[in-house]
């Protein structure tokens, strides 16, 4: 329960947070869950840049990715009927190959209406006579606060810098389109194709307003060979559902998310031949980035795992698994460390599927907690298992054979500081 005193500590806020100079990558108050050592390498095949533009007081803002020649491309973006000036940009242009990637952080570029989207053209124009190239072959996305008009021309005058400008790695592209992560989030696996050492790696960022549909939060991934533009396509979605459409922070889809998979041609293997071993090295790259993502929820103390299992079909156990990751009651009862199993209940019912409530075994981790014979619990190993850092809630519905595992977090006093005053 947020207690009355506690809206005292608003005005703090702001000061602490400072969310437009990126600050919370460093202060003390991180994600229980950050990770000690990050996963960091100098890409061949293209170049990273980060710069400071203007769009925060202080730290890099702004990546510019170019590649040593146009590449072919798979992305996925939100859903959402709201979708931010780079999204409709990059689906009117964009026709599957890229010859350099523009993002930037502290300006969604979101319900900026046609002006969003004349913004971007000035600049990608600029970027475009600069390599020579199409404008069409130039990806943009853009992150931060939404319905706030971007000036282009912080944009462009760091583009006539990249002649002269130092190369970044991977650490440094994650760490510029930051916006309210308290950590980078990297990825890099290694498979062997063809006797040849391929690497697979990506960057990520997300902490809030995350509850993807298709597309998730900003996620680059590479490989590092030739792959044909269906068989990315393929790749990319047959990888989606079990990993960043796993995930809910705060149930709020995005109007930015993106999600674009890199066909890096530095090496050519049989596609065909190795396809599974690829699914299997990209799935490692998606599945990490989605936990990171998940493991640096705004305000988190607790990571929730909900595992739906015997239910009727794919669409009954992901309704169900989400509506009890999504559901503040439930949200809140982990974090007060409290196994409330009537909760569970309660968000079981709500989805109106078609259940048997005789049949429904709750369990948190291993401990029965509610079923129809609602025996006695033993309230001091419940109450020892809801102080890890992980709770799994086990939910039977005694229906099917099919299930779902999503990943949520608590909710918390942190969650609201954060977002009580996310433009300051």
């Amino acid at each position: 329960m947020i207690c009355g005193c506690y809206h005292m500590k608003f005005k703090k806020a702001t000061r602490d947070l400072d969310l437009k100079s990126n600050d919370r990558l460093y202060l003390k108050n991180r994600s229980p869950f950050a990770p000690k050592h990050y996963k960091d390498l100098k890409p061949n095949g293209f170049k990273i840049f980060t710069f400071n533009s203007g769009f925060k007081k202080k730290k890099d803002d702004l990546l510019i990715i170019v590649f040593d020649q146009a590449v072919k491309i798979a992305c996925k973006y939100s859903l959402t009927t709201t979708p931010s000036a780079p999204i409709i940009w990059d689906q009117k242009n964009n026709k599957g190959s890229c010859r350099a990637l523009i993002v930037n952080s502290g300006n969604a570029n979101a319900h900026t209406g046609k002006q969003g989207l004349k913004n971007i053209n000035m600049y990608v124009s600029h970027l475009a006579k600069f390599l020579e190239c199409s404008e069409k072959e130039i990806l943009v996305s853009s992150t931060g606060v939404i319905g706030e008009q971007i000036n282009p021309n912080l944009i462009s005058k760091k583009i006539k810098l990249l002649s002269s400008s130092n190369e970044k790695n991977l650490i440094d592209a994650s760490r510029s389109i930051c916006t309210t992560d308290t950590f980078v989030k990297t990825a890099v696996h290694n498979v062997n194709l063809d006797n040849k050492n391929i690497k697979v790696y990506g960057f990520a960022k997300g902490s809030g307003m995350i509850s993807p549909n298709m597309g998730t939060m900003l996620v680059y991934i590479f490989i590092d060979c030739e792959i044909a533009k269906d068989k990315l396509k393929k790749l990319l979605s047959e990888n989606l559902e079990e990993t960043f459409n796993s995930i809910t922070v705060d149930s709020d889809t995005s109007t930015s998310d993106t999600l674009v998979l890199f066909s890096n041609p530095l090496k050519k293997i049989n596609v065909k031949k190795n396809y599974k071993k690829i699914s299997s090295c990209l799935n490692k790259v998606m599945k990490e980035l989605s936990m990171k993502v998940i493991e640096d929820g705004e305000g988190i103390n607790k990571l929730i795992k909900v595992n739906v299992t015997e239910a009727k079909n794919k669409i009954q156990a992901k309704n169900i698994a989400f509506s009890i990751a999504n559901s503040p009651l439930v949200k809140t009862a982990i974090a007060g460390e409290d196994a409330n199993w009537g909760r569970v209940i309660m968000a079981i019912g709500k989805t109106q599927e078609k259940i048997d409530q005789e049949k429904i075994k709750i369990k948190f981790g291993n401990i029965l907690l509610g079923n129809k014979t609602n025996k006695k619990i033993n309230t001091s190993k419940v109450d020892k298992y809801m102080k890890n850092k992980i709770i799994e809630i086990k939910v039977s519905l005694g229906l099917g054979n099919t299930s779902r595992v999503v990943y949520g977090n608590d909710l918390n006093n942190e969650y609201i500081r954060i977002n009580a005053d996310y433009r300051s």
